[in-house]
């Protein structure tokens, strides 16, 4: 929340997410997408996957 700073949502990835997050908008409906490939420099699970989030539909 841009006004309180509480976290609104938060998920786990299958492996670390050093990447940037990308948003785009389909048959009116908006998804979140993310990298989650990992880094062993990083120390995070290794993976290979692209994970998509939609958005709730607004009434």
């Amino acid at each position: 929340d841009m006004e309180t700073g509480e976290t609104l949502w938060s998920d786990v990835l299958p492996a670390g997410g050093q990447a940037t997050p990308m948003t785009y908008e389909a048959n009116g409906r908006q998804y979140l997408v993310i990298m989650a490939g990992g880094h062993h420099f990083m120390e995070t699970p290794i993976g290979d996957a692209l994970v998509a989030y939609a958005l709730p539909q607004q009434q």
